[in-house]
């Protein structure tokens, strides 16, 4: 599965995802997209969008996307680490056009 993280997810989440390919918004020069543009480059290079932009549904129409959009409660890495299998879990089950945002509870 090929995974794209935005600006705000932590890389280290990363390692957790392999053996999945898992690319950066930032390595790929794409961190001054705004969000519906990132969208569109990322549609049909990624399967997933992994993001921490709660706004993001109610700011871009998402019908008909191919692309996944998981969605984290936080950018606090060391949170995300302790919940980071919860994270693998809904990468591991999400299909294309889905969004999820993800609770710690």
């Amino acid at each position: 599965m090929r995974i794209l993280f935005d600006q705000g997810t932590p890389a280290p989440l990363r390692k957790t995802l392999a053996p999945h390919k898992v690319a950066t918004a930032f390595e790929l020069g794409w961190s001054t997209l705004e969000n519906g543009d990132l969208l569109g480059v990322a549609e049909g290079r990624f399967d997933i969008l992994v993001t921490t932009d709660k706004n993001l549904r109610y700011q871009r129409n998402l019908a008909g996307r191919q692309l996944a959009i998981l969605v984290l409660p936080t950018t606090n890495w060391p949170e995300i680490q302790r919940h980071q299998n919860k994270v693998a879990t809904a990468v591991s089950v999400m299909r294309p056009g889905e969004y999820r945002e993800l609770d710690w509870d």
